[in-house]
């Protein structure tokens, strides 16, 4: 992988009001989220997904469209996550990668590491989400 490479992630997923309802019940019951009424009282004008069920459904994406046909082995986390746009019932989500910066490691040979910039767009091209996170990998170890 080098810096700049982009990865356009093939499919998408749709995002349906069941899904929002009952994402957000068991992990974010805010009203904006789980009440269509008190939704349409909001700066919102309506339902929209938790911005947790939006990283959700963008990490199958990315397991999708990227870490299942790679040499990742696990994240030690994310630097940052920016919910840029509401994601509404309906939206169809898909996703993007760039890698910003490789880093082999220092004590094991066959490891290193890539930062990445994940952005998330709807069915309009609209951005709704980008995450910075960075993913452990394995490298091929050149022979001696």
């Amino acid at each position: 992988m080098t810096v700049g490479q982009n990865f356009d992630f093939e499919g998408n997923y749709k995002i349906t009001r069941e899904e929002i309802i009952e994402f957000a019940r068991k992990y974010d019951p805010q009203p904006f989220h789980v009440d269509e009424s008190a939704a349409a009282k909001t700066m919102y004008g309506g339902l929209i997904a938790s911005g947790w069920h939006t990283c959700a459904v963008a990490m199958r994406l990315l397991c999708d469209g990227f870490m299942n046909q790679s040499t990742g082995i696990g994240s030690p986390g994310v630097d940052e996550i920016r919910w840029i746009r509401p994601v509404r019932p309906g939206d169809e989500l898909k996703a993007s990668l760039e890698i910003l910066e490789v880093t082999p490691s220092r004590s094991k040979p066959d490891r290193g590491s890539i930062k990445h910039k994940l952005v998330v767009t709807n069915q309009l091209d609209e951005v709704v989400m980008i995450v910075t996170g960075i993913t452990m990998m394995r490298r091929r170890v050149p022979a001696d």
